[in-house]
C-alpha cells in the first residue's frame, strides 16, 4: 500500500482496465467507491483518438456506469493542447473521422487541405487513399508531422482494427518520415497537460490500465506509479517476460480499491 499512500488522482485506461466489450468489468463500480471514499479522485483515459468525450460518456453509461461528474481524457485533447500553446495560429492537415475533426474546430484550430503548416495523423475511421496521398505529400514536403498516438491496434471483441501507429509505419515507408511529437501514453507531454489539467503533481498521479506498451510504459518512462490489471490484453506471462514494470499488479481493478479500502483509517 506504500506504493500509492501519496496518491491523490488514479488516470484510468477504459477499454480492457474499466470494461471490455459492452460489459463492466468485475470490481470496477468498487474501485471508484473506493476512491471517493479515500478522498481521491480519478480520471478516464483513452488513446483512442476516434472517439470524443461524449462518445465515451455515452459507452459507460451503455455498460452501467453513469455518475455525475465523469470525465475522459483523449489523447486528441493533449496535440490540441500543445498545438494551441506551442504552435499558436498554424493551420492543421489532419487525417481524422467527424470526432477527431469536431474537436479541432471547436478548438479553434484551422484545418485545411491547401498548404498547411502541420500534418496531424489521428485514429481515422474514415481513411481513404486521397488523404492517404495527401498526408503523404505534404509529408514528403517537409511539413512538421505530428501523431495523437501510437497504438497499432485497437482491441475489438472479435479481433482488431488498424491503429495509428500502423498508419505510422505506413507513412514512413512513403515518405521516410516519422512523427516529431507523438502523444497520448506513453509519452511525456501527456504527463504534463494530465497533471496540468488536474492539479497533481507527478508523484501524486498513478496510471491504471491493462497494456504494458501503454498504460504501464509511461509511468516506467517518466517515473510515475503504475498498476497493472490482468483483465485485458495483458497476461501475468506475458508481463513476467517483459522489461517493462508496474508498482503493482492486479487481478482486476476492484482489488486496487480493496487495497485502499484496506488501508483507510476514516478521520
Amino acid at each position: 500500500m506504500e506504493t500509492f499512500s501519496d496518491i491523490k488522482c488514479f488516470i484510468v485506461d477504459m477499454d480492457g482496465t474499466f470494461y471490455l466489450g459492452e460489459e463492466l468489468l468485475p470490481g470496477a463500480r468498487e474501485f471508484t467507491e473506493a476512491v471517493k471514499k479515500t478522498g481521491r479522485r480519478f480520471f478516464f483515459f483513452t488513446n483512442n483518438s476516434s472517439h470524443n468525450e461524449e462518445e465515451c460518456l455515452e459507452k459507460l453509461r451503455r455498460v452501467g456506469y453513469d455518475e455525475e461528474g465523469m470525465s475522459v481524457i483523449i489523447s486528441s485533447h493533449v496535440a490540441i493542447d500543445y498545438i494551441k500553446r506551442f504552435r499558436p495560429g498554424k493551420t492543421v492537415y489532419l487525417l481524422g473521422n467527424v470526432n477527431l475533426t469536431g474537436d479541432f474546430i471547436d478548438s479553434g484550430i484551422t484545418l485545411t487541405d491547401d498548404d498547411p503548416d502541420i500534418v496531424v495523423l489521428g485514429f481515422d475511421t474514415t481513411l481513404n487513399y486521397e488523404k492517404i496521398n495527401t498526408a503523404a505529400r505534404f509529408m514528403a514536403a517537409g511539413k512538421e508531422y505530428f501523431a495523437t498516438h501510437p497504438d497499432d491496434n485497437c482491441p475489438l471483441k472479435n479481433g482488431f482494427m488498424v491503429d495509428t501507429g500502423s498508419m505510422m509505419a505506413m507513412f514512413y515507408r512513403s515518405t521516410g518520415r516519422l512523427p516529431s511529437m507523438i502523444f497520448g501514453k506513453p509519452y511525456g507531454y501527456t504527463v504534463d497537460y494530465v497533471t496540468h489539467k488536474i492539479g497533481c503533481r507527478r508523484e501524486e498521479i498513478a496510471f491504471v490500465g491493462d497494456r504494458l506498451a501503454t498504460d504501464i510504459a509511461i509511468g516506467a518512462k517518466n517515473g510515475l506509479k503504475t498498476a497493472l490489471v490482468y483483465t485485458g490484453v495483458t497476461s501475468p506471462e506475458q508481463y513476467a517476460a517483459s522489461e517493462i514494470k508496474a508498482s503493482a499488479e492486479f487481478k482486476n481493478i476492484g482489488e486496487l480499491g480493496k487495497l485502499l479500502l484496506e488501508n483507510y483509517t476514516e478521520v
